[in-house]
């Protein structure tokens, strides 16, 4: 695995390691529930299949909430993690016809040790934490390869 650093617009200390899974949490312009609207909420979810069918990752998990997005996915091959969100984010916003992100995302590199259906498990009921929904399957904007 190549580990790659990067420059100084990131926070100190992030690097990417192509094959690593990664949790990234990113959100939406001064908290906006821009995915409240089920069409933007659609086309955000087609642009993490489109990641995932062109290579860049390969998505384990996801939930979209109103104003924000967990992504439990692996870094493909030559690829870095601030490409993979710049990508992200700018394809989404162009297809939703608006700037919808903050800048900058959190992330956390999975460790060996850690169990990662929990981490999805933990992504996943986030809609029902935040009382969205009574039951998962009345949510719409999650996905998990475990099911």
């Amino acid at each position: 695995m190549t580990v790659i650093y990067h420059g100084s617009r990131l926070r100190q200390g992030r690097f990417s390691e192509q094959g690593r899974i990664y949790h990234v949490t990113t959100v939406t312009k001064s908290r906006y529930p821009y995915f409240s609207d089920s069409h933007l909420a659609s086309l955000v979810c087609r642009t993490l299949l489109w990641s995932d069918l062109s290579g860049v990752t390969t998505t384990l998990c996801y939930v979209l909430m109103p104003d924000h997005l967990h992504w439990l996915f692996q870094l493909g091959d030559d690829e870095t993690l601030s490409k993979v969100m710049l990508r992200v984010k700018g394809r989404s916003g162009r297809l939703c016809g608006a700037s919808l992100w903050q800048r900058g995302y959190h992330d956390h590199a999975v460790r060996k040790e850690e169990n990662i259906r929990d981490i999805a498990r933990y992504i996943v009921a986030n809609p029902l934490r935040a009382g969205l929904v009574r039951s998962l399957k009345d949510y719409p904007y999650w996905n998990a390869v475990w099911l």
